[in-house]
């Protein structure tokens, strides 16, 4: 697999401003069923893994405006957007960070959040690794990307192989159940849906069994 970090970052410098515009309604409608299926705490300690543009703190912080939250992302650009959306909100914060190689100390969060970024990572299961790593004991991952086993998204990932250095690969969902597997997680609820007439998507919600 293509080391594509430099690949992605370059992209996301070049679309954070136009990204919420550009991809509004799919950035909205992801973003809420995120939010509804993961069921936050509101007092829980929260990671972001490629948080782009900040678009979920904002909404969490919407909510519960003392929500503790990390977003990390490789684009300098998209955080900056980022900080200017939540610059009200001393507890969120963000930094440039891979998924592959997070800054955070063994068990610092209660839940890791991540939307439509696992088909950027060139090292997944290292990158599902170090989010089980800087879970507590029973905290969860909650993962939604692009799901493979729709006919439109098999036909986008050939396509994007060819013609995007930033993209890596999506998945089916047998196969992101045994990524997370791999990573020791163990898969709590997961779900698999339309979006639109034609995408598809899933999502996982996946706890950290390690004993403290």
């Amino acid at each position: 697999m293509r080391d594509g970090r430099q690949a992605v970052r370059q992209l996301h410098d070049r679309l954070a401003r136009v990204y919420d515009r550009r991809w509004s309604r799919y950035i909205s409608q992801t973003l809420t069923f995120l939010k509804t299926w993961a069921s936050l705490p509101p007092r829980a300690a929260i990671l972001d893994v490629g948080c782009g543009t900040g678009e979920f703190e904002r909404l969490l912080v919407s909510d519960h405006s003392q929500q503790l939250i990390v977003g990390v992302d490789l684009s300098a650009k998209m955080l900056e957007i980022a900080q200017e959306k939540c610059q009200a909100h001393p507890n969120v914060t963000f930094c440039i960070a891979s998924a592959a190689t997070l800054p955070f100390s063994d068990h610092s969060f209660d839940v890791v959040v991540s939307a439509s970024a696992l088909h950027y990572f060139d090292q997944p299961a290292l990158s599902l690794g170090e989010m089980r790593r800087v879970l507590k004991p029973g905290g969860s991952a909650v993962i939604l990307d692009w799901c493979k086993d729709y006919l439109i998204c098999r036909l986008f990932d050939l396509v994007l192989k060819l013609v995007e250095p930033a993209y890596q690969q999506c998945y089916t969902q047998p196969e992101f159940h045994r990524l997370l597997a791999a990573a020791q997680f163990e898969i709590q609820s997961a779900g698999r849906l339309r979006f639109g007439l034609l995408w598809g998507l899933m999502i996982a919600t996946a706890v950290n069994p390690e004993s403290g």
